[in-house]
Order: C-alpha cells, then sequence, then structure tokens
C-alpha cells in the first residue's frame, strides 16, 4: 500500500503575505502553488514538504515529521533554504527568478516568478505525437541550447549544480524564452545523507555519478545531462540509462541511427556529452557552448530564432505553470 502524500496547502490560505491560489505542481520534495502578492501579482510559491519525510493532514498548515526522522528533514530544509538564497542572487533570462524565501509553518517557501508557456518535454511528445523524422531541427537544437548553457553558466559560477537538467524542467515562456526550473539541492542533500531515501533521479537523464552515494559530483553531471536533454530533442525519448549502459551499453547503435538524420558534427557532440567517464566529456560549458556556435548547421536557418520556430509548429499548443 502506497504512502498516503501531504496535503496541499488549500486555497486562499496565506503564507508570508502572499494568498494561494491553487496547486500548481507536487513532486517527491515540495509543492508548487500559483499565489498572488498583496499588489495582487501572480507568483509561483515551491513549498519544501518532502513526502518520504512529512505527513500533513487536509486543511493543516505544519508538516508533520517522526521523531526518527526530523534531523533529515531539517538538514534538507536548510539546503532548500540556502538554494533560495542562491537563485535570489542570480538574474538571468534563462534561470527561474526567485523573488523571495522565508520560513514559515516549520517549512521554507521559495517565491518564484510565474511563468506562461509549456515545458520542452511537451514541445517534445507533440513532435513525436506527429511522427516527425526530425522531433528538432539541428538550428534548432543549437540555439536552444547555446541560451540554456548561458543560464547555467551563470548557475556554476555561483558555486551552484542544477543536478536534474531534463525536458521537464525546461520551460518555454510564451514570450520565446527558455527557462531552467526545479534546481535539486535539498533532493541532493537528502538522497546522499539517508540510507532509507530513495535516490531521486531521472533515468536516462541523470550521470552514473548520482547513481552513486560516493559518486563526485561536479559541472561535468550537469553536462550530460544536457546532451540526454538533447538527445530527447533529436529522438523523442531520453538516452538508454546510465545504469543499464554500465552493465550493456547499447548507445552506440542508437548513435549510428542518429547519424542517419543529422550531421555527425551534433551526434559527436552528444555523444560526448553522455560518456559514462566524466573526464571524457567536454571539459566545461564554455567548451560546450563554442561547439554548439560551431560549423554551421547542416539545414539553412529560419528568419526567425529557434525558440519561436518550435512556437510556430505548435501554434495554440501551450499551458501555464510556474
Amino acid at each position: 500500500m502506497s504512502k498516503v502524500k501531504p496535503a496541499p496547502l488549500p486555497p486562499d490560505t496565506v503564507i508570508g503575505g502572499y494568498r494561494v491560489v491553487r496547486k500548481l505542481s507536487a513532486g517527491g520534495f515540495g509543492v508548487v502553488y500559483l499565489a498572488v502578492d498583496s499588489e495582487g501579482q501572480q507568483v509561483a510559491i515551491k513549498e519544501y514538504l518532502p513526502a518520504s519525510l512529512a505527513t500533513r493532514a487536509p486543511g493543516e498548515l505544519l508538516p508533520q515529521v517522526q521523531p526518527e526522522k526530523l534531523s533529515l528533514y531539517r538538514l534538507g530544509l536548510k539546503s532548500f533554504f540556502e538554494e533560495g538564497r542562491s537563485l535570489a542572487q542570480i538574474s538571468h533570462a534563462s534561470v527561474v527568478s526567485v523573488l523571495n524565501f522565508f520560513r514559515e509553518n516549520e517549512t521554507v517557501y521559495m517565491v518564484m516568478n510565474y511563468l506562461e508557456g509549456a515545458t520542452l518535454q511537451d514541445f517534445i511528445i507533440t513532435a513525436r505525437e506527429l511522427k516527425k523524422q526530425k522531433v528538432f531541427r539541428e538550428s534548432t537544437i543549437r540555439s536552444l541550447f547555446d541560451e540554456i548553457l548561458r543560464g547555467l553558466r551563470i548557475v556554476h559560477q555561483h558555486k551552484m549544480l542544477h543536478l536534474d537538467i531534463k525536458p521537464a524542467n525546461v520551460f518555454i515562456t510564451n514570450d520565446n524564452k527558455a527557462v531552467l526550473l526545479d534546481f535539486g539541492a535539498a533532493r541532493e542533500v537528502l538522497s546522499k545523507e539517508g540510507n532509507f531515501i530513495r535516490p531521486m533521479y531521472t533515468p536516462g537523464f541523470a550521470p552514473p555519478e548520482l547513481y552513486s552515494k560516493t559518486g563526485a559530483l561536479g559541472p561535468w553531471s550537469d553536462i550530460y545531462s544536457i546532451g540526454a536533454s538533447m538527445y530527447a530533442c533529436m529522438t523523442g525519448k531520453p538516452p538508454q540509462p546510465a545504469d543499464q549502459r554500465q552493465a550493456d551499453d547499447q548507445m552506440g547503435q542508437r548513435y549510428a541511427e542518429l547519424a542517419e538524420t543529422y550531421p555527425a558534427s551534433l551526434v559527436n557532440m552528444v555523444r560526448a556529452c553522455l560518456e559514462l567517464d566524466p573526464l571524457k566529456r567536454p571539459p566545461s560549458l564554455f567548451a560546450l557552448q563554442k561547439e554548439l556556435s560551431g560549423p554551421p548547421p547542416a539545414e539553412p536557418a529560419a528568419p526567425v530564432g529557434a525558440l519561436q520556430r518550435i512556437a510556430k509548429v505548435f501554434s495554440g499548443f501551450g499551458r501555464k505553470a510556474g
């Protein structure tokens, strides 16, 4: 029998001067709400609420944590708070903006700008359903990930890692901006410190070092996930999970198939990012950016930007999210 998830805050709950409108999403480590500030401006608020450590009854404000889990809960809470502090210092169009973060109700809340549009994963699924030979064109992939890498470089310069880059965590706004969402600092602390916590990673997008409690994490870990996300934009699906590859690596055949559709320069770039050995991956995000802007795309560039091309293909497709 699966454990009951903690109940989200009900609509009209006021926290830190913000009024909750509704729940937007929920994951293993938190709940995201649409809320409004004192001036009526919409914001997204992420609440630290790890489902494996805390419970909460409907209508309640305070999470309930068992005594034996309290130290781990507080460790994740501190990491989540520090993540908010660090992100609040970053101002870049490709990184979600943290407007405020505060402690209340024995947890922490992170206030972010509210985005309208759809995730990159949404666009990939739609393209896959259209049975396009190329999910995205080469020029679109190069332009899109150049934009994402610009934001990620700022994150790394602030001594932070993302640790959960995947198409579902890249948001394409209605004004054609790519924004990185859902940083994984609190998730990583809980995974590393708690023996009874199931490691949180996304198969296919997670590097092999994230599967191990002793694996060294660094910028190279995000580079692997960037390569996996580019691969998904080419094929419509994630690459073979890293733990399976360590036992029986089947990616060689997949790269050969990709080379029938995309130029060798792009396929080799993705292949380098997805090396199981971190030392064989591109040495830095800057080096990867140079490769992205290297040889001209095989097809001529359209007169509009990469994200506008996506929006043009899927006109009318979109949703709101925080």
